[in-house]
């Protein structure tokens, strides 16, 4: 499978069928036992692997943020990683909260427990875009949420993506069309489908009608 710079790709399938275990593959935390993954065409290899996370940004389920820091001191923590100067920090984190619509003057000196769930999200998303990266991870990152929050959570998603490479990991194949320009459908550790988002649901494979009679999707 090849993703192209830019692309945003969903990655489907039933629980245990590969979806993570692929993410993992983009930035070694899982190594291959066969094959190889090439990143702008060097193998992981031959990568410098520190390099290479700082420059991805990840979302996952939950947020991952860290309870003991606020919330401008953990969406500032790559780009003190890359060291930037303070002011170009302060800039960029003061730009990114407004468009997710929490203000830096209202909740960059909260903690994480003070936060509900959606916002907690709102600010793993800030986080994982704040320094650019030109590739972004998602594992599942709006599962754990209601209906009405996952999708502001997902329009604030596809405002913010900028032009970063996005591999995309979900269940829910609405959030998948919604999200991704492209869905990859996993099953036993094997792709049985890649195509276009908008395509998806009009294939005859029997697992890719079985996922859109589950989405309640027309056929």
């Amino acid at each position: 499978m090849k993703i192209a710079a830019g692309e945003s790709v969903a990655f489907v399938g039933r629980s245990g069928a590969g979806k993570t275990t692929a993410l993992r593959l983009v930035n070694g935390l899982v190594v291959p036992t066969r094959g190889e993954v090439l990143i702008d065409d060097v193998p992981l290899a031959r990568t410098d692997l520190v390099a290479l996370r700082r420059r991805t940004g990840y979302i996952i389920q939950g947020s991952g943020l860290f309870p003991h820091q606020t919330v401008f001191d953990n969406i500032a923590t790559i780009p003190r990683l890359l060291e930037w100067d303070e002011g170009r920090t302060r800039e960029r984190i003061a730009d990114v909260m407004m468009r997710i619509a929490m203000p830096v003057e209202k909740f960059g000196a909260r903690y994480p427990r003070s936060l509900s769930g959606g916002e907690q999200q709102r600010v793993g998303i800030a986080r994982a875009i704040v320094a650019n990266p030109s590739i972004l991870l998602c594992d599942e990152p709006f599962g754990a949420l209601d209906p009405i929050v996952r999708r502001e959570l997902q329009d604030a998603f596809r405002a913010l993506r900028s032009d970063a490479t996005i591999v995309f990991v979900t269940h829910d194949l609405v959030e998948a069309m919604r999200v991704c320009e492209r869905i990859v459908l996993f099953d036993q550790g094997r792709i049985v489908s890649d195509s276009p988002s908008s395509a998806f649901p009009n294939q005859s494979l029997q697992l890719v009608r079985e996922f859109v009679a589950a989405a309640s999707l027309p056929s």
